[in-house]
């Protein structure tokens, strides 16, 4: 008994031993960090995703100061300065413009390194930013930035020696790869983000995918060193600096599974929010359907109204021959409207989308919408404009959820035809319920992740030890043409010395046999 209750003193002891020893293991949370943010691109999804990683981190008590083109109000710790006035907005385009600028993947790189640092300017520019690069010490803990076709975007992060972050709205990083990571995608297995394919399949696709690559990177290049020299600005003076980090918009129901370097964190669908209540019109019409309800909509960049007369009128005939009503983002007022059909400027998608009597969405295939269908669980019709697009709308029609139409050239006919068919066809909607589930099931939510490894890059003072390697090594040595060229000159060396053995060996032989020859005559 005394025995028992001298351990039993002793107890607490231990516990509070084991207790702090456990403790010292575990990594302070990090509070109140101080964030700069930039958001470069004056796309409404740029800024979905950025918006979506940067309430992540607000709603833990970050302090968070953003430059934006879409200011929507400060709240608690959240400040927000405006390029609205100055920067290029995406925004209710025409049709036909846009297609003329961004159709052809092969003209979008040559346009894109000129935009870059027309975004670089307008945010540099900015009398807030000025003041900020001035300080000699800074108020802020880390740089988040959305990265474009020129290294400029690293100058604010060099500027003020802080650790920086990419928020990367697309699922791959294609030509920047190298620079972001060391590292690059085997083009064999990856797609571009400009193809028109979401996997590689056949050997063209391959071949088509490899040439767009090298084209794409050899122009990228060769435009940013015109333009450096022709039009210098004081950022060019700053070698750029890869990132700690980088948040990319993606999931693997979406993008194809691939190897990922170690500071590449997949985020996708950061954007979703928790669904509100629908708006009493909408949510009777949508209810009132007995046979479900079409969402149609080309997102917040193309004006439907700009469309082609004779492709309105197609989508128009053949929507009031199914029986489903049909929900319309459309900008103008449209004569003959049929019965089943509700148009209106602006509809809360993501409500939309995840009610469960919506059987089908038409979509452009810009990802934010993909990814809201996908969470929904509801096929999709697309119709592929430009950029990403023909690429995320392909990899669902893959994932037998999806059936990809050109829009210059749809008719009435051929778009009923495949309305009906994801329509009736029970399999496009099993397809997308699974996509759903795998969508749902993750061991952390995309916030969670953006907190952590903000985190973690503050508390690791920029994480340098998640950067590969590869980062430092020419792009010959990354490659092995160093090695390759060595292994060549070595088999013609060989070849060389064995021709030259065997001519000597050949000389002698035939020397000899005509000694041998010349004695026995």
């Amino acid at each position: 008994m005394i025995v028992l209750k001298s351990n039993k003193m002793f107890l607490p002891f231990f516990s509070i031993l084991i207790y702090t020893f456990a403790c010292s293991w575990i990594t302070a949370p990090i509070e109140g960090a101080r964030i700069l943010a930039v958001e470069t691109v004056g796309g409404k999804s740029h800024w979905n995703f950025m918006s979506g990683v940067l309430r992540a981190l607000v709603d833990k008590g970050h302090n968070v100061t953003v430059f934006t083109p879409f200011p929507e109000g400060n709240r608690e710790n959240y400040t927000e300065v405006s390029t609205s006035t100055e920067a290029m907005q995406f925004l209710a385009q025409d049709l036909n413009d846009m297609m003329v600028k961004f159709g052809d993947p092969l003209k979008i790189i040559g346009l894109v390194s000129e935009m870059s640092r027309d975004m670089c300017d307008v945010v540099y520019e900015n009398s807030k930013m000025i003041e900020i690069l001035a300080n000699k010490r800074t108020d802020f803990d880390i740089v988040l930035i959305e990265p474009v076709f020129s290294d400029c975007v690293t100058y604010v992060a060099v500027k003020l020696n802080l650790p920086l972050i990419y928020v990367y709205p697309v699922p791959t990083m294609d030509i920047r790869e190298r620079s972001f990571t060391g590292h690059l995608s085997n083009p064999a297995v990856v797609s571009f983000n400009l193809a028109s394919f979401g996997v590689p399949k056949t050997f063209f696709q391959r071949t088509a995918n490899v040439a767009l690559l090298i084209y794409t990177t050899a122009v990228s290049k060769i435009n940013d060193l015109i333009l450096k020299y022709k039009e210098p600005r004081d950022y060019d003076l700053y070698a750029s600096i890869p990132p700690s980090l980088i948040f990319v918009n993606r999931h693997f129901t979406m993008e194809p599974a691939s190897p990922i370097p170690s500071n590449v964190v997949e985020i996708g669908g950061i954007h979703l929010k928790a669904a509100k209540k629908l708006p009493k019109d909408i949510l009777e019409f949508i209810e009132q359907s007995p046979h479900g309800v079409v969402y149609f909509t080309f997102g917040s960049t193309v004006k439907m109204s700009s469309f082609p007369e004779n492709t309105k009128k197609a989508f128009m005939d053949a929507l009031a021959q199914i029986p489903q009503r049909v929900l319309w983002k459309y900008e103008d007022d449209i004569e003959n409207l049929p019965k089943n059909v509700m148009i209106k400027k602006w509809l809360p998608q993501r409500e939309i989308l995840l009610h469960p009597n919506v059987k089908l969405f038409i979509s452009h295939g810009g990802i934010s919408g993909l990814y809201e269908t996908i969470d929904g669980g509801v096929p999709i019709l697309g119709f592929p404009l430009f950029g990403d697009q023909p690429k995320n709308v392909d990899s669902l029609v893959n994932a037998g959820m999806a059936i990809s139409m050109d829009i210059l050239s749809v008719t009435k006919d051929e778009f009923l035809k495949n309305v009906l068919e994801l329509l009736n066809n029970k399999k496009y909607m099993k397809n997308a319920k699974t996509a759903q589930k795998i969508f749902r099931d993750r061991p952390m939510s995309p916030a969670s992740l953006v907190v952590y490894w903000t985190e973690y890059v503050l508390h690791h003072k920029g994480a340098l030890h998640l950067t590969s390697h590869a980062i430092n090594l020419p792009w010959y040595q990354y490659y092995l043409l160093d090695l390759i060229a060595l292994v060549l000159v070595f088999i013609v060396v060989v070849f060389f010395i064995s021709y030259r053995i065997f001519k000597l060996v050949s000389k002698y032989f035939s020397i000899f046999s005509r000694n041998i020859k010349s004695k026995s005559e």
